[in-house]
């Protein structure tokens, strides 16, 4: 049960003290923390927490990472058109470009810590073997269809009230304690949606020599989004002839090849954008278009915006913008 279910079985005074403290947690969001798991490199885009009255979420889609964890109360979370019942103990998460909301009950009022990242690989990182597992970790988060994970165990939740502590005594060393417990929140939030495989290797067996090729194929990819590349490089890492591989890749994932990587860049650059430090221009580079006009038009055909807009609404787009609610005046940018 987590802490704070208890708490509301203690002294009204108890339970607002408990209310209070958990309203600091929008308070890391000052710290504006990076953080390195492995060859990925993740930036905390926001932190915050809901619940005391009942709340509703509108459908809108990230172009970075939000997980929830539900501390108390019932609702819904919709996600790409299907419900999903979840309540206190859950974790649910969205990824990159995924249709979402959430809706709490009236009766129950769902209360949620949660916390939102990008999440990109490093392509110049020399990954060691510890980073080769945490790789294939945010590699299985990435490509995961679980949504939500009920019940999850007790680690996630103390994390969390090690973060509410920290922040709100902010006790010497508090920042370096707050990083080494975000990159332990960020693990268990991987953890949960990849049905908390314990081994080193977490991706799910292959059924097919085909699917083992391409997901070499969409590994090589990802690792080398910053250079030009053909489909000739492609194939010869997994030592195809370039027809071959790509009839076996539009087989595997639907697309060719260079429509995957088009769409890995462009997701890649979303994330990018979100970095106020990085010009348009270094954005461009950093996935593989040196043209920053290319990239520009690219950019604008896919997410319907031009990348500097798109960084200007903070990578977050609502179906119906008339629901978007206003900014907090604590909000960034």
């Amino acid at each position: 049960m987590p802490r704070s279910s208890a708490a509301n079985n203690s002294s009204p005074d108890a339970r607002r003290n408990s209310d209070a403290t958990r309203q600091r947690f929008f308070d890391l969001d000052r710290l504006h923390l990076s953080v390195r798991l492995g060859s990925y490199r993740a930036d905390m885009m926001y932190w915050g927490v809901l619940g005391e009255r009942w709340w509703r979420n509108y459908q809108h889609a990230h172009s970075f990472f939000e997980v929830c964890y539900a501390f108390s109360g019932n609702g819904t979370f919709r996600m790409l058109g299907k419900e999903y019942p979840v309540k206190a103990g859950d974790v649910f998460v969205a990824k990159p470009e995924e249709t979402h909301e959430i809706i709490s009950s009236r009766t129950k009022p769902l209360g949620i810590y949660f916390w939102a990242f990008t999440l990109v690989r490093q392509p110049d990182h020399a990954a060691t073997d510890i980073d080769r597992s945490v790789d294939l970790l945010f590699d299985a988060m990435a490509t995961s269809t679980r949504y939500v994970a009920q019940g999850h165990d007790a680690s996630l939740d103390r994390t969390l009230q090690l973060l509410n502590d920290e922040i709100a005594g902010k006790p010497p060393g508090y920042t370096q304690s707050i990083r080494g417990l975000t990159i332990k929140l960020l693990l268990d939030s991987a953890r949960a949606v990849t049905d908390g495989v314990q081994s080193e290797e977490v991706e799910a067996p292959v059924r097919s020599t085909a699917q083992a090729v391409v997901r070499t194929a969409v590994r090589y990819l990802r690792d080398n989004l910053s250079r030009p590349l053909e489909v000739r490089d492609v194939a010869a890492q997994v030592h195809l002839s370039e027809r071959h591989l790509s009839r076996l890749f539009h087989r595997e994932t639907g697309q060719s090849i260079l429509e995957y990587l088009t769409a890995l860049r462009v997701e890649t650059a979303s994330q990018l954008l979100l970095d106020q430090e990085l010009s348009i221009k270094q954005v461009a580079r950093a996935v593989g278009y040196p043209d920053p006009h290319y990239f520009t038009t690219l950019f604008g055909r896919r997410a319907g915006m031009t990348p500097a807009v798109f960084r200007r609404k903070g990578g977050t787009r609502f179906k119906d913008e008339a629901k978007r609610p206003p900014p907090r005046p604590e909000d960034r940018g």
